[in-house]
Order: C-alpha cells, then sequence, then structure tokens
C-alpha cells in the first residue's frame, strides 16, 4: 500500500465541507477531487482547496485510476447510487449517514465490497467521539452494573429535510452510539410521531428499541423544539450515566445512585425499597474532533485492510431499526421485529 492515499469527496453541501478540511489535514492523505453539482460551491471549495480538482461529473472520479478512495456526503437519496458506483469502480468508499434508503441497497452494497475486498464505511461519527468512547469503557468495566435502559434525546429548531421524517434525520446518530455502547443487534422497534409542518413529513418522533436480553432504549427526535437538547442517560444497575454532548467540558457525568430491593421478605409490609445517593463523578476527557479521528480510522482500515468499527454491517443495522420505525408509524407505533441475519452471510473481508 502507498504513502499517501488519494481520495476523491462528492457533495459539498452542509456536512462535505467538513469532511474534505478534515481528509486534507491527514498527513497520508491528499484530496486529489471534489464533486458537485453546484458551480459556486465548486468555485467556493478551489479557493479554499487551490491544488485540489474540482468536478460535477461523478464518473470521472470513479474512472480515475489515481483515486484510492470515495466519500460519499450527497443528499441521502443518492448515497446508494454514487456508492455502488465507487465500489464497482474499485475504490473503497466512504458513505456519510445514514448509509442507504433500505436494508437491500445496504446488504448489496456490502456483498460488493466483500466481493472486492474493499473497505466499506459509513459515517457514524459519534462514535469516534472521545465522551462516547470513555462511556462505553465504563460500560465494558462493569462499572455501572448491568445497562437496564437508555434514554436518549435530540431536539432542536429544525433543519427540516424535504426527503427524511425526523427519526431518518437525527436518530442515526443514536442509534449508532446506544448499538455501539450495547453491542449488540435489537430484536424489535415501535415508533410513534407526528407531522406538523410538512404533510407525510414527521417533525417529532418517539422510538422505543427491545433488545434480547431484556434490554431497552428510547429515543425523542423532533425539528419543533425551542431549545437544541443533546442529551443521553444509560441507567445502570449499579451507576447511572449522563452524557450532555451541549456541555463544553463536563460532558459525562456518572451518578452514584441506584434503587435496591430487599433480597428476602416474608409480607408486604416488610418490602422497602433501597434508595442509594452517592458522589457524582466527573472524568476529564480529552477533547479531539470526532471526525479527524473517524477520516484516520477509515484510512487506516484501507491500509490494515480491517474491518471499519462502523463498518457496511453497523450501517446497515441503523438502517433496519429506521425502517422498521418507518412502519411501526404507519402501524400507529406498533412493535415490528428485525432481521438480525440480514448482511451476515456474505463471507469475510480478510
Amino acid at each position: 500500500m502507498k504513502k499517501v492515499l488519494n481520495v476523491a469527496v462528492a457533495g459539498c453541501g452542509y456536512w462535505g465541507p467538513n469532511l474534505i478540511r478534515n481528509f486534507s489535514a491527514l498527513p497520508d492523505c491528499r484530496v486529489k477531487s471534489i464533486c458537485d453539482p453546484a458551480p459556486a460551491r465548486l468555485k467556493h471549495m478551489k479557493e479554499l482547496y487551490p491544488t485540489v480538482e474540482v468536478t460535477s461529473d461523478f464518473d470521472s472520479l470513479v474512472s480515475d485510476k489515481e483515486i484510492d478512495a470515495i466519500v460519499v456526503a450527497t443528499p441521502v437519496h443518492l448515497h446508494y447510487e454514487l456508492a455502488k458506483k465507487s465500489l464497482e469502480a474499485g475504490k473503497h468508499t466512504f458513505i456519510e449517514k445514514p448509509m442507504a434508503q433500505s436494508s437491500a441497497q445496504c446488504a448489496e452494497l456490502i456483498a460488493i465490497a466483500e466481493k472486492k475486498k474493499l473497505t466499506l464505511m459509513v459515517g457514524h461519527t459519534f462514535i469516534y467521539s472521545a465522551p462516547v468512547r470513555r462511556i462505553k469503557e465504563i460500560i465494558d468495566t462493569g462499572d455501572i452494573g448491568e445497562v437496564q435502559y437508555v434514554s436518549s434525546r435530540r431536539l432542536n429548531l429544525g433543519l427540516f429535510q424535504k426527503d427524511i421524517n425526523v427519526a431518518w434525520d437525527l436518530a442515526p446518530h443514536d442509534i449508532s452510539i446506544i448499538l455501539y455502547l450495547l453491542g449488540r443487534p435489537p430484536v424489535s422497534v415501535n415508533c410513534q410521531g407526528k407531522a406538523h409542518v410538512n404533510k407525510d413529513i414527521e417533525d417529532v418522533t418517539n422510538m422505543s428499541i427491545d433488545f434480547p436480553n431484556g434490554g431497552f432504549a428510547t429515543i425523542h427526535s423532533s425539528w419543533l423544539d425551542p431549545n437544541k437538547i443533546r442529551e443521553m442517560v444509560i441507567v445502570g444497575s449499579k451507576r447511572m450515566i449522563v452524557y450532555d454532548d451541549n456541555e463544553p467540558l463536563e460532558k459525562i457525568k456518572i451518578y452514584d445512585k441506584r434503587v435496591e430491593t430487599p433480597p428476602h421478605y416474608d409480607t408486604f409490609a416488610e418490602f422497602t425499597y433501597s434508595y442509594h445517593y452517592g458522589d457524582i463523578h466527573i472524568p476529564y476527557i480529552k477533547q479531539t474532533e470526532p471526525l479527524k479521528v473517524e477520516a484516520q480510522h477509515f484510512l487506516d482500515s484501507i491500509r490494515k485492510g480491517s474491518k471499519p468499527e462502523s463498518g457496511g454491517l453497523e450501517g446497515l443495522r441503523v438502517i433496519q431499526i429506521l425502517e422498521a420505525s418507518s412502519r411501526s408509524l404507519k402501524d400507529g407505533g406498533g412493535s415490528v421485529e428485525i432481521d438480525t441475519t440480514l448482511g451476515t452471510d456474505v463471507p469475510a473481508m480478510a
């Protein structure tokens, strides 16, 4: 594998420039080309990165033999089409979240990547953030006991999307974090919501996710809230963690609180709950830009031929949950089962 990898980025709208900035800052990477249909965006990016080639023709990226990897940061409805072209042309491929519009599309992209022995990674940026990785370490050590449930809220005023509802827009972050923390796929999903501004596009949703061991998670997503809230509570049998991503420094607080029930009692009068109130611990966390860590992880995965922590299967699991949430919304909130075998029947990459 050569020392410097040539990367192309498709999409210079809301998120693409952040990816371009981070890949450009990595010493073992060269952003060779940028693609976007808007001439004004290409002109602006050319002014920022004079040595980068710009084009409005995506096919010119896949036919460029000097390009090793393509980053797809376009609107969601283009993810599958462009990622498929990229993989079939032999390019390692990074897709911004959500991975595609359906689990069938995700499974096909996984199969192509495995067949061609290419790295396929999805932009689940939060699992590369220092606070989330610290929470994962705390859970894995057993410090908070058995995780009983996770409650997440991601609320703000806008930005309204035209092709996806609020669950598809905001919940992928929470779903990817929860799956990363718990380390297993769910068995079923329930979701309720309402469309207040645009007919047929829900702007507020409440999702419930069941896990096979009795674990449980809820996700509240909204484009109609006066305050920007990014909060996740992880309740363990021994301790509880509150993760507030809006906090500039104290993003994680560990509460030494729990409720205990007596192991034995003979009468109802003897039954009493025991409420434990202890200290609050705020661990120091060295801040690094998650997107930079994520971009480096993509390059490292290519070089090592290893599976990314947010690979195609992880992207597929998020889409399965979103699909199930959409079916549940149409069914008035009914339970929809998840097929946990989908995407696991392709040969291993290495």
